[in-house]
């Protein structure tokens, strides 16, 4: 396995790292503050082709490898964490199916669209009694002879006030397992429920959804009946390789934050840095972040390779992640009383960092089934 990035890797890398010292960081602590989508910065993003990154250039899309992609990922978390969610939801979950199932009026009208990020999607999976047992999904659509009839409530869905259209996850009346549904936002009977308020990714809006008698046609059936379980599986290493990624965004800029406030704090007549246990901190950070750095890349190499990788997606999830968590924890330490104050960006870290412990499967469910993959 050669661990050096090839030059477009590095450039794609440095683009974007660029863009967030330039555009993003700026403005990170007025999106978390404002609760606001971050409209323009959504738009910068596509226009530096981050939508398309996953999709083959015949399509409009770079054509990336997942390494690149998650470099870019990492560097848009390091910036601000509530972009880089609404981010990854339009270049991953929001528009695969539309990809992968959308007939030509799909793909041409809304998934061209999204991918230069003209248009907004989101999916809708989680619901009030089904979140990671998605056999409790209750949602139901009736087949008719013209379409379909969707009705049922979902939450927790990500850019639900600001999206285009939803991919939607239900069950039909006549078929027990999941189908995946396309539903424009602006059709009769989708209706926006409460936002909710969250801890951290405050600029990653979130709401409920519901649906009353909405009315679909036969083309908005992405895949076959009952194919919606088999399809997701499809993404959802990738899902959790991407979370993965934007753990060690956050954590890296948390890393970043503490070491420099380490060598210029100065108490007692020198830099908290030069003491043992400011550097113990400092060094346990450095370990963790760049284990979970390598193991990630690791992970999204097997993905590019077409290997087996769904144990070492869920490791490097469940790694990074709670790595990540620990990290923006001490970092806030090494600030001491300042790492309890809104004014500095690590506490927004600390708050951004849960985030990455619910997306792509908890860690409790991830040491399940890890424990399964071990034959347990």
């Amino acid at each position: 396995m050669d661990f050096e990035l090839s030059d477009i890797q590095k450039q794609i890398q440095q683009t974007f790292h660029e863009f967030v010292e330039r555009r993003v960081i700026p403005r990170a602590q007025e999106i978390d503050e404002k609760k606001e989508f971050p409209h323009r910065l959504f738009h910068e993003v596509g226009e530096l082709g981050f939508f398309g990154m996953r999709y083959p250039e015949n399509v409009g899309g770079t054509g990336s490898d997942i390494t690149s992609y998650c470099l870019a990922v990492t560097e848009l978390a390091r910036g601000s964490l509530s972009l880089a969610a609404a981010c990854t939801m339009q270049s991953l979950m929001g528009t695969f199916f539309l990809y992968r199932f959308g007939d030509d009026e799909i793909k041409n009208k809304y998934f061209i669209e999204a991918i230069r990020g003209k248009l907004i999607g989101g999916i809708c999976m989680t619901e009030p009694n089904a979140g990671s047992d998605l056999s409790g999904i209750i949602s139901m659509v009736n087949v008719t002879e013209n379409g379909f009839i969707l009705n049922g409530q979902k939450t927790w869905v990500t850019s639900a006030p600001v999206t285009d259209f939803l991919t939607v996850f239900a069950k039909t009346d006549n078929h027990e397992q999941l189908s995946i549904f396309f539903v424009p936002t602006n059709l009769p009977g989708v209706l926006l429920g409460k936002t909710i308020e969250k801890l951290g990714v405050r600029g990653s809006l979130t709401s409920e959804v519901s649906f009353s008698d909405v009315h679909l046609p036969k083309n908005y059936l992405l895949g076959e009946i009952g194919g919606g379980t088999k399809s997701m599986l499809e993404i959802l290493a990738e899902i959790r390789i991407m979370t993965a990624a934007l753990s060690i965004g956050v954590a890296t800029a948390a890393y970043n934050e503490a070491l420099e406030y380490a060598k210029t704090r100065i108490q007692f007549g020198k830099p908290i840095g030069t003491y043992q246990a400011i550097r113990m901190k400092l060094a346990d950070m450095s370990v963790q972040l760049e284990t979970a750095k390598h193991y990630v890349l690791y992970a999204a190499w097997l993905s590019e390779k077409n290997l087996p990788r769904h144990k070492e997606s869920m490791i490097a999830k469940l790694y990074a992640s709670e790595c990540a968590n620990n990290i923006c924890d001490q970092a806030s330490r090494v600030f001491a009383s300042y790492g309890f104050a809104m004014e500095y960006p690590v506490q927004r870290y600390f708050r951004d960092a849960r985030f990455t412990l619910i997306g792509g499967g908890t860690s409790e469910i991830l040491k399940i089934n890890i424990g399964r993959e071990l034959g347990l």
